[in-house]
């Protein structure tokens, strides 16, 4: 059961020794406490979140849920036998259990449960009891699949293209896609490079923006005239 045990100020985790009988009398306290905190958060979270405590030292292993907070997500109340979990603390040694947090689990009709699972352990480390927190996701999961539908395009190989606010904008970001083009800065470019950029900027309709030609000009340090003469070349010799 889970409960600890007292022998005048000893604890040894199997009980409470009545001194004057000498019978050993379980000691709620630890219950209580369990039984509060799963009531607790099955109230914050939800009617989907389910809290049960298993007890692993029942006798009867068909009855091991001696708590439990909206049992209808697994369709389980008070009584009920130990999940596959249980079963496994029952026959590993007890240093070699770790708790279990945030796996999935499914329910008796399918629904998709996120589950974590807690050992109590008495004084002695041995594990006495077992305190889940199952949380049925399958609205989530169904909503998850649902956006991921919506938001499906096509495969793209360049990132997506930001919408800009103005022409200014959208000339400020053809110049920074002509630069990465060539993959070098302005200042670093010879007379290829910027050949190169200048026919990307005119392959991209850079040049119907109003000004756009003085813009460019400035940035590459070149004359009207030239940007003309790169606009119309396809040498792309330093």
């Amino acid at each position: 059961m889970i409960y600890s045990v007292h022998t005048g100020n000893r604890r040894n985790g199997k009980g409470r020794l009545d001194l004057e009988t000498g019978d050993y009398m379980r000691d709620t306290s630890t219950v209580d406490f369990m039984k509060r905190l799963a009531k607790g958060l099955a109230a914050q979270f939800g009617e989907d979140c389910e809290v049960v405590i298993h007890d692993l030292e029942s006798e009867n292993m068909d009855d091991t849920i001696v708590a439990i907070e909206n049992g209808h997500v697994t369709h389980r109340e008070i009584g009920s036998g130990p999940s596959r979990i249980v079963l496994e603390a029952l026959k590993t040694p007890p240093e070699e259990l770790t708790d279990h947090y945030d796996y999935l689990t499914k329910s008796s009709d399918g629904r998709l449960i996120k589950s974590s699972s807690i050992y109590i352990r008495n004084d002695e480390g041995k594990p006495v009891g077992l305190f889940s927190i199952n949380y049925d996701i399958t609205k989530f999961a169904m909503a998850e699949t649902t956006v991921k539908n919506f938001l499906h395009v096509a495969p793209q190989s360049s990132e997506p293209e930001r919408i800009p606010r103005n022409v200014n904008e959208l000339l400020d970001e053809l110049i920074e896609n002509a630069v990465r083009h060539v993959g070098k800065p302005a200042p670093m470019m010879k007379k290829a490079d910027k050949i190169k950029a200048v026919q990307y900027l005119k392959e991209n309709g850079a040049f119907q923006i109003l000004k756009s030609g003085d813009r460019v000009c400035k940035l590459f340090k070149i004359s009207k005239f030239t940007l003309y003469n790169y606009m119309d070349s396809a040498d792309t010799e330093s």
